[in-house]
């Protein structure tokens, strides 16, 4: 019986695809047991030593949420992406999509006067940003965005009523 270990799918710069699994202490690429050296300089600088191959590596960048990352091999620059076993069943399960869906529009959560837009057409946003001032119930209420996006169309306009489920911003 085989034990399995932690497995990753790694894709280097959307052209190359690796398997890397370590399984009790002995990692595998595609399945071929390999071995090397690793010394860890600082927390995202290490130096690799393999097949008599001398590589320096740096964690440029890193999106721990989307786990991408951005090193540096040797001043050669790569974006990789790392997906672990969990990803992968995400995935088999169609829930990966799902779960990143992109807001197309944003709509008024209860009836309410416009006090303010923040944003205009072709704005580029992020996440959290404010977009506009909704007043309900005498009470001012500040929707954000959801998810990074480019604003297409605003179709509130200052000191107008809305209605629950009016469409105020679209994407």
């Amino acid at each position: 019986m085989r034990t399995f270990g932690t497995m990753y799918k790694v894709n280097v710069d959307n052209k190359f695809q690796f398997q890397l699994e370590k399984t009790k202490g002995v990692w595998q690429l595609n399945n071929q047991d390999i071995t090397f050296d690793l010394s860890e300089l600082s927390k995202t600088s290490f130096h690799i030593l393999k097949d008599n191959q001398s590589f320096n590596v740096e964690i440029v960048h890193q999106n721990v949420s989307e786990k991408t990352f951005q090193i540096k091999v040797n001043n050669t620059l790569y974006t990789v992406s790392v997906k672990d076993k969990y990803d992968e069943l995400l995935r088999q399960l169609g829930l990966d999509k799902a779960m990143t869906a992109k807001v197309a529009n944003i709509k008024a959560p209860m009836p309410g006067l416009v006090l303010n837009v923040l944003v205009q057409e072709g704005q580029e946003i992020k996440k959290g940003d404010a977009l506009l001032v909704l007043e309900a119930m005498k009470m001012e209420n500040i929707l954000k965005a959801s998810t990074d996006g480019l604003v297409k169309k605003v179709l509130a306009k200052k000191g107008t009523a809305v209605e629950k489920g009016q469409v105020l911003i679209e994407f």
